[in-house]
């Protein structure tokens, strides 16, 4: 009797969690946002207030795509259109 009821409350929670997983997509990809060097603002969301690179677990950027942000972040503060660090 007690297994039951435990079974049936485990297979309640796993339900609900399936049914509320949203996968997100990487916001390239989509082709919502553009990949461009040239462009601070867009490369902005995706850099801390300290200035650093967000990771793609936290920003959900694919990985071939994060390292395309990294360089474009990094040729970005070269030109001085980024800061390294934060003021």
């Amino acid at each position: 009797m007690r297994n039951e009821k435990k079974d049936q409350k485990s297979k309640d929670r796993t339900s609900w969690k399936r049914a509320n997983f949203k996968k997100k997509t990487c916001p390239f990809e989509s082709g919502a946002l553009k990949l461009d060097h040239k462009e601070p603002r867009t490369l902005q969301k995706f850099t801390s207030e300290r200035g650093k690179i967000m990771p793609c677990r936290i920003s959900m950027v694919s990985a071939r795509k994060q390292r395309a942000l990294a360089l474009a972040i990094k040729r970005a503060r070269y030109l001085a259109l980024l800061p390294y660090v934060a003021d």
